[in-house]
Order: structure tokens, then C-alpha cells, then sequence
């Protein structure tokens, strides 16, 4: 891995603040499309439906900021995972009304 002139890696040198990351502002924005959408949703949906919907976008985002806040590459790879994890839940989640 490619390192910066401090010592750290240069994923570690580029991202200063995970504000910056196109990714997490995508998963910010999805998150707020959610519960702007899911307002709307009816009241005996608010603890199935709607909930698993709201907790699988806002957790995509949660985990690439947590993952920009550990140490290492390798913490920050393990976050981007758990992201990806919390996306395929919500694109599942997204699939219930059809079935």
C-alpha cells in the first residue's frame, strides 16, 4: 500500500472526514429520502415495515463514518463490508411490498 509522507496510508491521508465521501453522502441522502418516504407509510407499518426500512439506510451510513473513524485500512475495509451488508438488507427490505 501506497503511503503518505507522515507514515500513514494514503486512504488514511486523503480522507480527512467521512463528510467527503461521495459513498456516505449518497447513503445520507438515501437515509433522509427513507424517512421522508416512509412519513407517509401507514401506522400499523411503523414497527415492520417502515422501521426495518429506516434502521438498514441510516445503518449504511453509520458504518462508513464509523469505519473513517478507526485506525487502519483494514478496520476502514471492515466498515465498507458492514455497509454493503446494511445496503443488500435494505435493497431486500425494499423487495417485501412485491412478494
Amino acid at each position: 500500500m501506497e503511503r503518505g509522507t507522515d507514515g500513514t496510508s494514503m486512504i488514511e491521508h486523503v480522507v480527512k472526514d467521512f463528510r467527503d465521501l461521495q459513498v456516505w453522502q449518497k447513503a445520507h441522502h438515501l437515509t433522509l429520502a427513507v424517512y421522508h418516504r416512509t412519513a407517509s407509510f401507514p401506522s400499523d407499518e411503523r414497527y415492520g415495515l417502515t422501521t426495518q426500512l429506516r434502521r438498514s439506510s441510516s445503518s449504511i451510513a453509520a458504518n462508513l463514518a464509523e469505519g473513517c473513524g478507526r485506525n487502519g485500512d483494514a478496520e476502514l475495509a471492515r466498515f465498507c463490508s458492514i455497509a454493503m451488508g446494511s445496503a443488500s438488507g435494505w435493497n431486500t427490505t425494499c423487495c417485501w411490498p412485491e412478494t
